[in-house]
């Protein structure tokens, strides 16, 4: 493996950080329906366990409110034990035809409280960065020790690495300050 190769690698694995980013803040409960609220939720039928999206249709008819239709009616009540099983605060309601999910308004506590939980995954995310990039690292030092590199090859492919890794933070920074800006809008 080459310098370049690891770096590049290195910033794929940087882009599914950032992804991964940005499912975990659309999953967060803002006050606003979003299908990202619920359709993780693991629900078990027939057996197996399986994503909510998988077995019904998620839709927003309003701003506060989640409507969910599974294709199979008996699916009902184990959706809304998934939902109530996630931990999100969310109460479903079943009128034998559908889920119906309201999204309470949020309190200035709350809210805080959120905020914070935005901050805590943007950290888990960089320090996933710093991981990545130590990994990298060892590989630069293993091709050094080898002989495969130079001292200079070395530097470089550091300085380069450096610059993904700044990059990658920055994107972190800008989605965490609109995450938190979304989270305070009331």
């Amino acid at each position: 493996m080459t310098t370049a190769e690891a770096i590049s690698n290195a910033a794929k694995e940087f882009e599914k950080i950032v992804v991964h980013l940005k499912e975990e803040f659309s999953r967060l409960q803002i006050g606003r329906a979003s299908p990202g609220l619920v359709e993780g939720a693991n629900v078990e039928m027939y057996g197996v366990t399986q994503p909510l999206k998988n077995i019904a249709n998620i839709s927003i008819p309003d701003a506060r409110s989640i409507l969910i239709q599974p294709w199979d009616k008996s699916a009902l009540t184990h959706i809304e034990k998934a939902i109530l099983g996630m931990g999100t605060g969310l109460n479903p309601t079943s009128d034998g035809i559908c889920v119906r999910v309201p999204i309470p308004p949020l309190t200035e506590e709350r809210r805080t409280d959120l905020t914070k939980h935005v901050k805590r995954l943007a950290e888990d995310a960089r320090i996933s960065v710093r991981t990545a990039r130590q990994e990298v690292l060892g590989i630069f030092k293993k091709l050094k020790a080898d002989d495969e590199i130079t001292e200079d090859d070395l530097f470089s492919a550091d300085k380069a690495l450096q610059l993904k890794v700044d990059e990658v933070n920055a994107k972190i920074d800008e989605v965490t300050v609109a995450k938190e800006k979304d989270v305070m809008t009331v």
